[in-house]
């Protein structure tokens, strides 16, 4: 057998809790028509990664649940040592969403302690907690086995 045969496979996350998206709203909060057009997209995923594992020999897989997982920091940002999780850490305007940020953009003082670096991408403190998740995470969002169990499977 020649070809690839372990994979991973995100979700889409909270995509309308970007600060892009939140600036967009005057009270600050998520476009809840995107998320529920990622909700659907993943809801399609999930069984379509199955068919495939059934129909491909010796296809392996981890799928992490972006959206859950990502959601939960959200709603417990302190568990995860966030304070902000609304606005951007560098950038202009109301929740630094107004102008990307670039040379003239006013930086965070702490960014570990904000969720997202810039209008849509996290920080590198999120990035890390997301890593860790899909790497040894539990099967509440990563499944049907995380990325250290899938690299050791055969």
């Amino acid at each position: 057998m020649y070809g690839a045969r372990k994979f991973l496979f995100t979700g889409v996350p909270v995509i309308g809790c970007v600060p892009e998206e939140r600036v967009k709203n005057e009270t600050g909060d998520c476009n809840q028509e995107i998320n529920y057009w990622a909700t659907k997209y993943n809801e399609g995923l999930v069984p379509m990664l199955k068919g495939l594992k059934s129909k491909l020999q010796g296809m392996n897989y981890t799928y992490f649940d972006t959206y859950s997982f990502m959601q939960k920091i959200i709603e417990n940002p302190s568990t995860y040592g966030f304070r902000e999780i609304k606005s951007a850490c560098c950038g202009l305007g109301n929740l630094k969403a107004i102008v990307p940020c670039g040379p003239i953009a006013n930086y965070c003082p702490n960014r570990k302690d904000h969720f997202f670096w810039d209008l849509y991408h996290p920080t590198e403190t999120t990035a890390r907690i997301f890593a860790d998740a899909i790497y040894d995470g539990s099967s509440e969002y990563t499944f049907p086995m995380n990325l250290r169990q899938l690299a050791s499977a055969p």
